[in-house]
C-alpha cells in the first residue's frame, strides 16, 4: 500500500439544516464543493447529498489525499465562504472519520464515473 493510501482521509459530513435555508444553503454547497475538486490537487472527492425522505439531512462523502490536504482546503477561500456564509444555516453538524475497507475499487468507481 502507498504512502499516498495509507493516509488518505475519508470523511463523513452529516449536516441538518433548517428548512428556511435549504435552498441556499444547497446552491452553496453545490459551488464550494465544485471548486474544491476542480482547484485543489489533493480534494479527491467532496461528494453531497441529502436523504430521500428528508432533504434537510444533508450528507457529504469528503475524500483527501492526506491531513494535510484537508487542512489546505480548510484555508480556502471557497471553503471560508462557505463556513461562514452557511454557519447560520446549519442546525447541526457531524464529522464522522472513516476508513475504507477496499481502497483499490476508489480506482476503479472514480475512472467509471468519467466514462
Amino acid at each position: 500500500m502507498s504512502a499516498q493510501k495509507k493516509d488518505m482521509m475519508v470523511r463523513l459530513s452529516e449536516i441538518e439544516v433548517y428548512p428556511e435555508y435549504l435552498s441556499e444553503y444547497k446552491a452553496i454547497l453545490k459551488e464550494e464543493s465544485s471548486a474544491s475538486v476542480k482547484l485543489e490537487p489533493g480534494v479527491l472527492a467532496i461528494f453531497p447529498m441529502y436523504q430521500k425522505n428528508d432533504s434537510t439531512q444533508v450528507r457529504i462523502i469528503e475524500i483527501y489525499n492526506d491531513n494535510h490536504a484537508y487542512q489546505s482546503h480548510l484555508k480556502t477561500l471557497h471553503f471560508q465562504k462557505y463556513k461562514t456564509t452557511t454557519l447560520k444555516m446549519v442546525k447541526s453538524l457531524k464529522l464522522v472519520d472513516m476508513n475504507t475497507i477496499d481502497p483499490e475499487s476508489m480506482k476503479i468507481l472514480f475512472r467509471k464515473m468519467i466514462e
